[in-house]
């Protein structure tokens, strides 16, 4: 190689290495743009798990009666009497019992 073809071969290595350089520093960026972006949307996601803790929480404690109905659904569902007549005594062969339908169907 002569020193002409050995000064190409540097400047053709020198522009690509430029070339390469903008191409990292424009990936650099559009990370640190991705990782701003990454940060922010984790605080948003906090902040919203939290509100929705408490809507849920909230929610809970103002309907009551929802869950006083859930409770006594779950024990006919067990195969047990709710109503004033029977309350507590196992349901034969978990017959149906119109007087405990009566409770649950109340709204």
């Amino acid at each position: 190689m002569n020193k002409k073809e050995l000064f190409d071969a540097f400047d053709g290595f020198s522009q690509n290495l430029m070339v390469t350089l903008a191409e990292i520093e424009a990936m650099k960026k559009q990370v640190q743009s991705l990782v701003e972006e990454n940060t922010i949307l984790r605080l948003e996601n906090t902040k919203l798990r939290e509100r929705l803790s408490h809507l849920e929480h909230e929610t809970v404690a103002k309907n009551p009666s929802k869950q006083r109905k859930d409770h006594l659904e779950g024990i006919y569902d067990e195969g047990f009497h709710i109503c004033n007549f029977f309350y507590g005594q196992r349901r034969e062969n978990d017959e149906e019992c119109m007087f405990c339908r009566e409770l649950l169907d109340r709204k």
